[in-house]
């Protein structure tokens, strides 16, 4: 088993700054991507930032030149910082893996329980 255990969400001032981090653990043999996804009240859970690969990034365009992944392969951690927090920003941010287990043969998609991002005025 593969489990996603992310941390540093909570309650910002708009404008402000948070960081995410992921962990992953278990049983990996190789680890696609991580990224983040966040689902506000609501809404649909989007994409906010992904890195396939160790280097590929994706972001969203309403995150774009505020919010920068970025990953740790020894500690298979992936980090979000979060800078210029909007009120648009607040939604519940889910980790994201691609996965290939041990003794598995095809990868699969893990998610972590997720974090709660709260702004305020």
């Amino acid at each position: 088993q593969v489990q996603l255990v992310e941390s540093g969400g909570g309650l910002v001032q708009a404008g402000g700054s948070l960081r995410l981090s992921c962990v992953a653990s278990g049983s990996i043999k190789s680890l696609n991507g991580m990224g983040w996804y966040r689902q506000a009240p609501g809404k649909q859970r989007e994409l906010v930032a992904r890195i396939i690969g160790g280097s590929v990034t994706n972001y969203a365009e309403s995150v774009k030149g505020r919010f920068t992944i970025s990953r740790d392969n020894a500690k298979n951690t992936v980090y979000l910082q979060m800078n210029s927090l909007k009120f648009e920003d607040i939604a519940v941010y889910y980790c994201w893996a691609d996965v290939v287990a041990t003794g598995q043969r095809y990868p699969r998609v893990y998610w972590g329980e997720g974090t709660q991002v709260t702004v305020s005025s």
